[in-house]
């Protein structure tokens, strides 16, 4: 049976009080509150540091099981290597956070490349034939000459997500390339009407048998949190 999973990009966020948070919780206690209410995170963290087995295990015991975390794959990867020559540095990453695997608390890698990096269809290919199977990976582009159809039948051939990424600066379609779709939402207003829109369309990607994983974007409200709250409740997942 096909999964809503509905989140955020990141929890430990003190200006969600009183709104998501209660007022006097500790910080300690952010992210087994989150995950009483919410099934998914995405994890920047990993973007710009690689996570200690203490911090992983911590992440682990905080949440309940089904809950997953989304983990960005880190910068050395995508914006210094820009996926060539990183075969050390992406064994050296999936290896830092295989506790998360163990635990059956993965959730997809995101790869997020630079917005300077342009379309090279080779590089691609042979990025992911380094990827192991039995996980899931999705990518987003920012840079508009990645979304074509070459690029889409590279993420067919080995069941990687396009990430619908919908933001000011560029609207990635929804071209769906996995048993999964992973959304992230970064428009700085969502109304009620949207979430339901968003709602809609997950019954139908549940029906068709394809897990969804929804991010909103966080900052400085709780807003995106109690969207993605909506969204499961909407959905019938909550």
């Amino acid at each position: 049976m096909a999964t809503l999973y509905a989140g955020t990009s990141g929890f430990a966020y003190p200006a969600w009080k009183p709104g998501f948070y209660p007022a006097k919780l500790p910080g300690k206690q952010f992210l087994k509150h989150y995950a009483e209410r919410l099934n998914c995170v995405e994890i920047n963290y990993t973007f710009r540091r690689l996570p200690s087995a203490s911090t992983l295990a911590s992440w682990v015991e905080a949440t309940p099981a089904g809950f997953v975390f989304a983990v960005k794959a880190n910068q050395r990867i995508t914006h210094i290597q820009r996926l060539k020559n990183a075969a050390e540095a992406t064994e050296l990453f999936l290896r830092m956070i295989d506790p998360l695997r163990t635990a059956r608390r993965l959730g997809p890698i995101l790869f997020q490349l630079p917005p300077q990096l342009k379309c090279d269809v080779a590089l691609l290919r042979d990025y992911l034939a380094l990827l192991p199977e039995g996980m899931r990976y999705a990518f987003e582009f920012r840079h508009a000459s990645w979304l074509a159809e070459p690029v889409y039948d590279e993420l067919r051939q080995r069941n990687v997500s396009l990430c619908v990424a919908e933001s000011e600066k560029l609207e990635v379609p929804e071209v769906i390339t996995a048993d999964f779709v992973y959304y992230r939402l970064r428009k700085p207003d969502y109304t009620e009407a949207d979430v339901e829109a968003f709602a809609a369309r997950a019954g139908e990607l549940l029906a068709a048998g394809k897990d969804l994983y929804l991010m909103f974007k966080h900052e400085e409200t709780p807003d995106g949190a109690l969207h993605a709250q909506m969204l499961l409740k909407k959905a019938g997942q909550a």
